[in-house]
């Protein structure tokens, strides 16, 4: 497994981290704890010792089965968990809150629910509009001198939001959707983070399983599952990002003897300090872990990748629709 350090070697982390927004059900058609708990346990026998989680995930069913699964025979010890902060819920109402009293609050309920004393990476999961940026930084620098956590990560924040908060607080740690089809960080994130020392937690690296190679024209999708609402999975999308999928995986077989899935992550890995973020949610579907280390694209094979998306996808979308109300108040 391949390593990088979070802000310096006390922190060294395995370049592909387990995802558990899926674990957790919500927008994913339910959580099931038996075939989560295999999973984690499938992650570390690959060799990851980063894993990703979220309050929102499940509303706190993700940091609950992660902290189950991680607290007996001293594995917590040996295993990083980042989690996230500034979003709030009732029911399934959602909004953002990033204020320094509920950023105090959270921690505590994430740290009860990981049955921790710790957290390794906390991420604020997405900018409040109506907070300021420098409220939210010191409060997570509070955290960090306090020991309740080892390192400050932003999520979905852009480049002058992330140099905001730098101002007050050490960032080690960008998390944005970035995978072969969600590529917006190009333009101004992924070269700031390359200057300035972050780590990018890539998250959808798979695209929400688009790009696991497993998905036809028939594959239908139920209950609140998110990818009902995902424009990249209705027509007339769907069919070319699934031709774009098909071709990706003729080149990587034909060049590297590898499936889709794998080209995905390694182009993900090769794309400068990054972390992949692996959603899975039954332990097979990290069997090709192995197929993703160990080699690496060269500049040609890049851009034939990117001749190949062009050829196929000829109307690209975004990952917005996932963003959260900035401004929806909860009601009693």
């Amino acid at each position: 497994m391949e390593t990088i350090e979070i802000g310096g070697p006390a922190i060294l982390a395995s370049r592909i981290a387990l995802g558990t927004w899926a674990i957790g059900g919500w927008m994913w058609g339910g959580s099931d704890t038996r075939s989560a708990f295999r999973t984690i346990q499938a992650a570390i026998d690959h060799g990851v010792n980063l894993i990703d989680t979220a309050p929102v995930y499940g509303f706190g069913v993700a940091e609950e089965i992660v902290g189950r699964a991680l607290a007996p025979n001293g594995r917590r010890k040996r295993i990083l968990i980042s989690t996230k902060c500034g979003l709030e819920w009732r029911n399934t109402t959602l909004r953002r809150n990033a204020s320094a009293a509920r950023i105090g609050e959270e921690v505590e309920e994430s740290l009860k629910r990981l049955q921790t004393d710790y957290i390794d990476v906390y991420h604020l999961h997405w900018p409040d509009p109506n907070v300021p940026i420098e409220e939210t930084a010191g409060a997570f620098a509070k955290l960090l001198q306090a020991g309740k956590i080892r390192a400050i990560g932003v999520s979905n924040l852009n480049q002058a939001q992330t140099e905001l908060f730098r101002q007050i607080a050490p960032v080690q740690t960008t998390q944005p959707p970035y995978n072969l089809f969600e590529r917006e960080i190009e333009g101004e994130l992924l070269p700031y983070a390359k200057a300035t020392g972050l780590v990018v937690l890539a998250y959808g690296a798979l695209c929400r399983g688009l790009l696991s190679g497993r998905m036809s024209p028939a594959t239908r999708f139920e209950g609140d599952d998110l990818r009902r609402v995902d424009p990249k999975f209705q027509p007339p999308r769907f069919n070319q990002y699934l031709a774009a999928v098909s071709a990706l995986d003729g080149f990587a077989r034909t060049n590297f003897g590898k499936s889709v899935l794998a080209l995905a992550l390694r182009w993900v890995l090769d794309q400068g300090p990054t972390i992949a973020l692996w959603g899975a949610r039954r332990p097979e579907q990290l069997d090709a872990i192995a197929q993703v280390t160990g080699w690496w694209l060269d500049e040609a094979s890049k851009r034939e990748i990117d001749r190949i998306l062009q050829d196929t996808i000829t109307s690209p979308v975004g990952p917005e629709f996932m963003a959260p109300p900035e401004a929806e108040r909860l009601v009693a």
